[in-house]
């Protein structure tokens, strides 16, 4: 590893920050992490037609929902455009570069005319032409790629690949209007950024072999390439949106954590032994590129369904409720009080044993704040009829008179209650769970009520048996 490792995140802001682009930037975050370097960000918004700001504030927010902070002042790209044509400049006047004067629509003709003929294009129509070269004609400027020999890179996920030279054509670094190619300025600003490892898709790994000359052409540094296998979504078909290809805000939306999602992108195509469970601090301690493997991962919600539950599970009742509070708010329609916040943060623990995502929570949730009287589902309705509201008529004063209100007092008051009108326990637990609640799900009865609270509880079952 260099003194110090330098790695960078480069989206292009056509869109939100997709699940792919999440676990690229987490890889990259975890390695400089790992090695006490820096983690930049470089937004890539040279396509001015399809950039956007909205774009650019997602994927800022995806990142920061992600937990994935980055070093310094995020850099735009466009904003470079005058480095990137010094460099095209510098390599035209090196020799390492040529002027083209072929129009775009006749390179499309002799593009077209090599494909017909199977014959590779190398984009070289003016490279031996430079003294023919026409006045006042707009030019492009093309690197001029080595013919002879190959080019290696010691690839840290994919091993050592080879391209022949050959293959590669003389790609255009600057165009005739006087702008950029992604090709250069990439190249450009991971070597003004310090940049060490560059860790991307394998859809960039033949990318590397046309940026490497412009290195060895301005006598630059070449960095460490790590090259990632993409996703895949459960079919082993490329990931789209049918397979969960949302920006990550869809995941926020749908109920999952940020440590969850950390965790599992980490594991996506990345293994430290049989550890499925990896909190971050842990991640960071472990990481390292050799870890990662080379074939593509498969998208799995209920894996990450059962990451995510654990997560909350780890949770206490004050750090779940934020998560919460505002979609419950929204729910009961009124702004939470002391008493039902006291009560959630005693609740939510026990609901989340039995939640997957966040919004699972809200159900069980808005039974502990101040909604009556309750609606009922229909079960609940069923439960409420013939002799049982009479029952429980006589049940609430023998709970009004429990001294201390905790589960295994109101357990015993109800159990002593059953005994002495000879009534099974399930006949009196049901309709009081049903009065309480409403039919909405909830754990441990006496639990439940503790949690409510004496005068909630004797207050709800007033109002089934008053209605």
């Amino acid at each position: 590893m260099p003194e110090t490792v330098v790695t960078r995140f480069a989206p292009s802001p056509t869109g939100f920050l997709h699940i792919g682009g999440a676990r690229t930037a987490l890889y990259n975050w975890l390695l400089a992490r790992a090695n006490n370097g820096k983690f930049l960000l470089r937004i890539e918004d040279t396509d001015r037609k399809r950039s956007t700001d909205e774009a650019i504030e997602a994927i800022l927010n995806g990142m920061k929902w992600m937990g994935l902070d980055w070093d310094g002042d995020a850099i735009s790209q466009f904003d470079r455009a005058d480095r990137h044509r010094e460099v095209a400049e510098a390599m035209l006047a090196s020799g390492h570069a040529y002027k083209c004067f072929s129009s775009p629509e006749e390179t499309a003709e002799l593009r077209d005319a090599a494909r017909a003929e199977g014959k590779p294009f190398r984009g070289d129509m003016w490279r031996e032409k430079q003294d023919q070269a026409p006045a006042d004609t707009p030019y492009s400027i093309r690197i001029k790629m080595p013919r002879e020999g190959s080019h290696a890179i010691d690839d840290q996920v994919q091993g050592r690949v080879e391209v022949q030279n050959a293959e590669l054509d003389d790609m255009i670094i600057m165009r005739s209007d006087g702008t950029p190619t992604y090709m250069l300025a990439v190249v450009v600003d991971d070597h003004d950024m310090g940049v060490t490892h560059v860790v991307r898709g394998d859809d960039h790994l033949n990318n590397a072999f046309r940026q490497i000359p412009i290195y060895k052409a301005m006598e630059w540094d070449i960095p460490t390439y790590a090259h990632i296998p993409l996703i895949h979504g459960p079919d082993g078909k490329k990931l789209s949106k049918r397979h969960g290809a949302l920006g990550v805000e869809g995941y926020e939306e749908m109920g999952f954590l940020p440590e969850a999602m950390r965790n599992y992108l980490l594991r996506l195509g990345w293994s430290h032994g049989d550890e499925e469970i990896i909190p971050t601090a842990k991640a960071i301690e472990w990481f390292t590129l050799q870890n990662v493997g080379k074939s593509p991962s498969r998208f799995d919600f209920d894996k990450l369904d059962f990451v995510n539950s654990h997560y909350m599970k780890e949770l206490n009742g004050s750090e779940l409720l934020p998560y919460v509070q505002s979609d419950l708010e929204e729910q009961v329609g009124h702004t939470l009080d002391a008493t039902e916040v006291e009560r959630l943060i005693k609740a939510l623990p026990s609901l989340a044993e039995r939640a997957k995502r966040l919004p699972d929570l809200h159900e069980g949730a808005s039974l502990f704040c101040n909604t009556r009287p309750l609606s009922l589902t229909d079960k609940a309705a069923k439960q409420l009829s013939g002799d049982t509201v009479p029952m429980l008529g006589s049940l609430t004063p023998v709970l009004e008179k429990v001294s201390q209100w905790n589960a295994d007092d109101i357990k015993a008051a109800i159990v002593s209650f059953a005994e002495a009108e000879e009534l099974k326990l399930g006949k009196v637990m049901q309709p009081v769970r049903a009065a309480v609640t409403g039919g909405k799900q909830s754990g441990d009865l006496a639990e439940t009520l503790e949690i409510l609270g004496q005068e909630e509880t004797v207050a709800r079952l007033r109002d089934v048996v008053a209605a």
